[in-house]
């Protein structure tokens, strides 16, 4: 029996560490949560892509946008001028200026091939990617109304590796025309070799306020996907910013243009059409600072 002598106050024996959950013996506790998209901390987008403006003719202004110092410019497509939207049959020495200026810059310039949805033969897209490369020295390629069902998954990863090999290095980018009326690609075009990007909305403001982003988009970072969104009023800037921030876009285009009409101030005057991305939105400098730095409103 221990000696205790009067006075002494009776040590309590320790109690067991016991490890707690999500960490070591004794250490803190940790609170199991799901893991959030990479991406940018405000929720934001970071990058301007540009899907196509006029040809530099007749839309000189906007094309000297793009080279604007700061600009977060992350692709903008050579316009085209060919009557299918390709580079054309011989070269273009307003499209070879636009986009010598735009690499001086550091800028990266894309060819469009239009895919028509895996309709276009495929000798077709390469002899359209090799005119690119050959006459304006292109970085990389939109593959315009880019297939999304798992039926057509090996032929486009089959054109993807020929653009490769074409370009080594080439940043392609598929274009998907199926977010804006509610069906999705496939996840196994997002783990196509060489393929940096998903355009997984493309159309107009009322149909992305329903918009939800498919969840396997979750397990990549925001600089894998970008929303273009036209008939944007200025005012719903700022929505339409955290909506893509929210369904994890790091790339976007945003206009008040429709396709329905084209603004004439003075930009293309007198001009009919119905391409929404031709020219620059109303709000350009706005939109642009609200991309590049986060700014909340």
């Amino acid at each position: 029996m221990p000696d205790v002598r009067p006075g002494t106050p009776l040590r309590t024996p320790p109690r067991p560490s016991w490890p707690r959950a999500g960490g070591g013996a004794g250490g803190p506790a940790r609170r199991l949560r799901r893991a959030p998209r990479p991406g940018p901390p405000e929720g934001r987008p970071r990058a301007v892509a540009v899907p196509g403006f006029g040809h530099p003719l007749l839309a000189p202004l906007e094309w000297a946008e793009l080279t604007r110092p700061g600009l977060p410019l992350d692709w903008a497509v050579l316009g085209a001028s060919g009557p299918a939207g390709g580079p054309g049959i011989r070269p273009d020495p307003f499209l070879g200026t636009a986009a010598a200026r735009l690499r001086v810059c550091g800028r990266r310039v894309l060819g469009l091939l239009g895919l028509e949805s895996g309709a276009r033969p495929y000798r077709e897209l390469v002899a359209e990617a090799h005119r690119y490369v050959s006459w304006y020295r292109v970085d990389g390629f939109l593959l315009d109304a880019c297939p999304g069902g798992p039926e057509e998954l090996d032929r486009t990863a089959a054109l993807a590796r020929t653009l490769t090999v074409l370009r080594p290095g080439a940043r392609l980018v598929l274009g998907h025309h199926t977010g804006a009326d509610g069906r999705h690609p496939h996840a196994g075009y997002a783990r196509i070799p060489g393929v940096r990007q998903l355009v997984t909305f493309r159309g107009s403001w009322a149909q992305y306020r329903c918009y939800r982003a498919p969840e396997w988009t979750r397990r990549y970072p925001a600089a894998r996907f970008c929303h273009l969104v036209h008939g944007v009023p200025e005012p719903a800037l700022p929505q339409v910013l955290r909506t893509a921030g929210r369904e994890g876009a790091g790339s976007v285009f945003v206009t008040d243009r429709t396709g329905g009409t084209v603004r004439t101030g003075g930009v293309r005057p007198g001009r009919a059409g119905t391409d929404p991305w031709a020219a620059l939105p109303g709000y350009w400098d706005r939109f642009v600072s609200c991309v590049g730095t986060g700014v909340s409103e």
